[in-house]
């Protein structure tokens, strides 16, 4: 993976050229200023700007052609600094949408723009130019940025190349992503950073006491598996705090027993999110060297439909001790994530993650665009939605209702894997979740779409990455001040 749209800088923004390439200047306008920096150009730029109806609305571009016919200058509307609204007003959306939006070429920004804004500039440029090429060739290369002099290149192409791999791995269709292949792309992400990745395979999950993992994924022609990824700064002290991250690799859902109908499983490729998700938050963490001990733990599985299957009203006995009653195999994901949560609960989390695509009651209450964030820890959720607004990658808290526990309530097993009625599937998923973590272990449970249905700028249909930024950001501040 690279950042082919981003390249090196030349000798400045201006007009010059960059390679003998023109390099066509970007002048960014808030909404709060167009009038004073309106005021203060030039009679020709005024007239096409009021000609062209251009009001610096955030995103809106206007393009000034030179004398000789080519491209001078763009025009690019951002929000001012006191705005408040929408997350897609943003600056970072605003310059993901010049990545195709513009003509081909190279442009850099104009002026002299603050860390943040080349931030912005860059990552956003960069979101907005991905493509998925496994199967078909490339489309023609989008616009070039010249790497903004104050950029911090390291952390753009760690957020970007994180991204792409949590995209790659979710738009890669089943018969392509199972647990085996899943396993090998979390090989080959760790190998660079020299992380440890030992994987639990079929029969050997029962012997290792992952009998729930094993349960719902034994009906597959691919057996199941846990992929356990570790890692540590080289040289760091034992006495590093722990970070374990649970992903759900639910590589293809059919619903098992309780088949999901041929709509419900058109996208169920990207029921893996959770696991693509953690290896990109992963990555991340890794690339920058956090002070912390990391942990990766992956459910690889597919619930699929044998004579074998896991059926509704088993009673399936997790590595916690408490029994399920499986009251519907669809409701596989939690099931899978409770073995895995034990066992991050076993040797003790500072702080525990579990990433899942799992309810669609968490996207009837937000949308698509929006996770489901839940924590057993008030401070921490507010440190995460804090987080989550300053790098532009939304979330939003919803409640662990503790009242609804009541509706998992079983009469043959500790504890049913599904509430009776369909209101507050996302509480009661939650709280399913969480009988499987250590009272007083810092937790964040995020249930999340990870897919675009439209595309909108820096956001192609498809698989994507949604908290992932927010999470690094959290803990990088946590952990590094």
């Amino acid at each position: 993976m690279a950042l082919t749209a981003l390249v090196a800088p030349g000798r400045g923004a201006g007009k010059g050229r960059k390679g003998g390439t023109m390099v066509v200047p970007i002048v960014t306008v808030t909404q709060d200023r167009l009038e004073s920096w309106r005021a203060s150009q030039p009679a020709r730029v005024r007239a096409w700007l009021d000609a062209s109806g251009f009001r610096a609305r955030p995103g809106e571009r206007c393009l000034l052609a030179g004398a000789a016919g080519g491209l001078e200058t763009v025009y690019l509307g951002l929000p001012g600094a006191e705005a408040v609204g929408p997350v897609d007003d943003g600056a970072l959306w605003a310059f993901a949408g010049c990545a195709t939006g513009l003509p081909p070429g190279t442009y850099a920004l104009g002026g002299r723009p603050s860390a943040t804004l080349s931030d912005q500039a860059a990552l956003g440029w960069a979101l907005g130019s991905y493509q998925f090429t496994r199967y078909r060739k490339a489309a023609q290369l989008p616009a070039c940025l010249v790497w903004p002099e104050r950029a911090d290149r390291a952390a753009v192409e760690s957020a970007a190349l994180a991204t792409y791999l949590v995209r790659d791995l979710v738009n890669t269709p089943a018969g392509d992503m199972g647990p085996p292949e899943l396993a090998a792309a979390a090989r080959a992400m760790a190998k660079p950073f020299g992380a440890d990745v030992r994987v639990i395979t079929g029969a050997q999950l029962l012997k290792r006491n992952y009998p729930a993992i094993h349960a719902v994924g034994r009906a597959a022609d691919k057996a199941p598996r846990l992929i356990d990824l570790r890692w540590s700064p080289r040289g760091r002290s034992a006495r590093l705090p722990r970070v374990t991250i649970c992903g759900k690799g639910v590589c293809f859902d059919s619903g098992g027993l309780d088949l999901k109908s041929a709509a419900g499983m058109l996208h169920m490729k990207k029921d893996m999110g959770g696991a693509a998700q953690a290896l990109g938050l992963a990555r991340m963490i890794m690339a920058a060297k956090l002070p912390v001990r990391l942990r990766v733990l992956i459910p690889a599985v597919e619930n699929s439909v044998s004579g074998n299957a896991y059926r509704p009203r088993d009673v399936v006995t997790t590595r916690k001790g408490l029994t399920v009653e499986i009251g519907n195999t669809d409701a596989e994901g939690r099931v899978v994530l409770a073995d895995a949560l034990a066992a991050a609960c076993e040797e003790g989390c500072d702080l525990l993650i579990d990433l899942a695509t799992l309810t669609g009651a968490a996207r009837v209450a937000l949308g698509t665009s929006l996770p489901a964030l839940f924590s057993n820890d008030d401070h921490l959720a507010d440190q995460f939605a804090r987080a989550a607004t300053v790098v532009a990658d939304p979330v939003w808290r919803l409640p662990l209702w503790q009242p609804y526990r009541e509706k998992l309530d079983s009469k043959v097993a500790d504890i049913n894997n599904v509430s009776p009625g369909s209101y507050g599937g996302a509480i009661t998923a939650a709280l399913f979740l969480q009988e499987f973590v250590t009272p007083g272990t810092p937790w964040i449970h995020l249930d999340f779409m990870a897919w675009n249905e439209a595309a909108r700028p820096g956001r192609p249909e498809g698989g994507e990455a949604q908290g992932m930024r927010a999470l690094f950001e959290l803990i990088r501040r946590h952990y590094t001040g």
